[in-house]
Order: structure tokens, then sequence, then C-alpha cells
């Protein structure tokens, strides 16, 4: 994976009683936590690029964003996200401004720059990449 790309800024979880708490955060019942830290590894800024192609958002939208199209499995934490934010700022992949309207506090949208979305586009790439290797061990022929 392209340097740059990794970032544990979320979890990945189901909706599960506490009971089934893996360390810090919820997770599927039937993964170690070794193994979740792992998928999670290189993925958030891949997730971040990909929802900004659709429009500036502002941090708080974009984690939104990311939980409704996970359907809930992707969260998130706020701090995280930040710092992950003012990373991939600070490398040029996104940019952020300052948007200020009466009787909102401020808010930061982010959008992706041009290196951003040839960096998602190679992001993509080798996602699917990575897809179709595991596919290849893991899934018996039909």
């Amino acid at each position: 994976m392209q340097a740059g790309l990794a970032g544990p800024a979320f979890f990945l979880y189901r909706r599960l009683p506490v009971a089934n708490a893996c360390g810090s955060h919820i997770c599927l019942p039937h993964m170690s936590p070794d193994a979740f830290t792992e998928l999670k590894k290189g993925s958030a800024e891949t997730l971040v690029l990909a929802v900004l192609e659709d429009g500036p958002l502002h941090g708080y939208e974009l984690a939104r964003e990311i939980d409704r199209r996970s359907a809930g499995r992707l969260v998130f934490h706020v701090a995280t996200l930040y710092t992950t934010l003012y990373r991939m700022e600070r490398s040029g992949v996104i940019s952020g401004r300052w948007v200020e309207k009466p009787g909102q506090r401020r808010r930061r949208f982010y959008r992706l720059t041009r290196a951003g979305r040839a960096r998602l586009v190679l992001a993509r790439r080798h996602w699917q990449d990575f897809v179709s290797a595991i596919d290849g061990v893991v899934v018996k022929p039909a």
C-alpha cells in the first residue's frame, strides 16, 4: 500500500452487547482484536478520500457519512478523525477552509485536491488487488 495511507482512526464493529467487547471497542465476535487491527490499517485515509469525492464536508459530517455508508460498522472517533484530517491536509491530498455562518460555530470543511483524487484512484486499485488476492485464497471455486 502507498505510504501515507495508514491510520487507525476508526473502529469496525457490529452493535453488540458490551459483553462482546474487544479491547477498547466493540467488534465482530468471531475476530480477534489483532485481526481487527490489521484490517483497519491503511483504510482510514482511503475512506476519507472516498467520501470527500462526493463533495466537501466538515469532520462531523464526514464521520456520519462513513457510519451511514457502512451501515454502522465503521465508526470514526472524532479526536482521531481530526488527527487524520490534519495529517492528510499537511500531505496535500485534502484542503480545508473555515466557514462561519450566523448563529453557528465555525466549521472546517474539507475537499479533495488533485493529488487526493490521484491518491484515491491508486488506493482503489490497491484495494481491488488486495480483495482479489484474498478471494483467490479464501473463496472456494464453484
